[in-house]
């Protein structure tokens, strides 16, 4: 059967307390970890496609470290049928390219992938790059961003909306989607299903499994490096502005001008 692959990825509870190891890894012992909230998006929309076309299978895919098949066991709690977990020490502190990488091979060892969905961008990381990335080293067609997803007849259909409006777009199969948080609201896991995630076997791979180098991934191969990072700064409270609306627009566009943001050209 052709697959829809969605990516899911552990990673720190948004409430929870953030900090970064010596290497400026972020600490993932440090934090609870569970399912990125944009998967669960991206594993609805596969779900929802697999019901308008059950010629498809749903398989969960996820590279991380122990721990990352709670998010797996999340997807399969939702209703995907399979899922596989990419676990090696030397993918720790992995960049865009070596995660893409690695995700690229990973899928090779899934049969007849028509279709992979992703979020827009991890809360971990924000970069937004992985579905392009992926693109290039599967050289196929990317729809990115899309608030919703449908299949008819070999291709793939989006529509993604922006402040200049809404776009429809399309590609033929195989190809990859990422979607927003704006897409059809991820669906609550019954009991049936949660017990069923519990006691499913995940298939684990290894770096070797796959026929990756050590040396393509990992911290110590990345193309990128971070070299120092300082705390955030405390969000202070604002200004609040209560003079006449004349007086009250003077002093904004003033507030403007000295924070660069305006020109103060006539």
């Amino acid at each position: 059967m052709p697959a829809i692959v969605v990516l899911v990825k552990n990673v720190p509870d948004t409430w929870s307390t953030k900090s970064l190891t010596a290497d400026f890894t972020l600490d993932r012992e440090a934090a609870d970890n569970v399912i990125d909230e944009i998967n669960e998006f991206a594993v609805e929309q596969a779900l929802r496609l697999r019901e308008a076309n059950p010629e498809f299978t749903v398989v969960a895919l996820s590279a991380g470290p122990v721990g990352s098949e709670e998010a797996l066991r999340k997807a399969l709690a939702m209703g995907a049928d399979d899922a596989v977990l990419l676990i090696d020490d030397a993918l720790a502190g992995s960049d865009i390219l070596g995660t893409a990488w690695a995700l690229t091979n990973a899928l090779q060892q899934i049969p007849d992938v028509s279709l992979i969905i992703s979020g827009v961008a991890s809360s971990d990381a924000g970069t937004g790059a992985l579905t392009g990335v992926l693109a290039e080293y599967r050289n196929q067609p990317a729809l990115t961003a899309c608030n919703s997803v449908s299949i008819e007849s070999g291709v793939v259909k989006g529509v993604r909306e922006t402040a200049e409006g809404h776009f429809n777009i399309e590609a033929p199969l195989p190809a990859i989607v990422s979607v927003t948080d704006q897409a059809d609201k991820p669906r609550f896991p019954n009991f049936k299903g949660i017990m069923a995630a519990k006691k499913a076997e995940i298939r684990q791979l290894e770096l070797a499994d796959i026929g990756v180098d050590p040396q393509q991934v990992g911290l110590g191969y990345a193309s990128t490096a971070v070299t120092a990072a300082v705390t955030r700064p405390v969000r202070t409270q604002g200004e609040i502005i209560r003079d006449e609306p004349a007086a009250a627009a003077a002093r904004i566009v003033d507030y403007l001008v000295a924070e660069k943001l305006i020109s103060d050209q006539k």
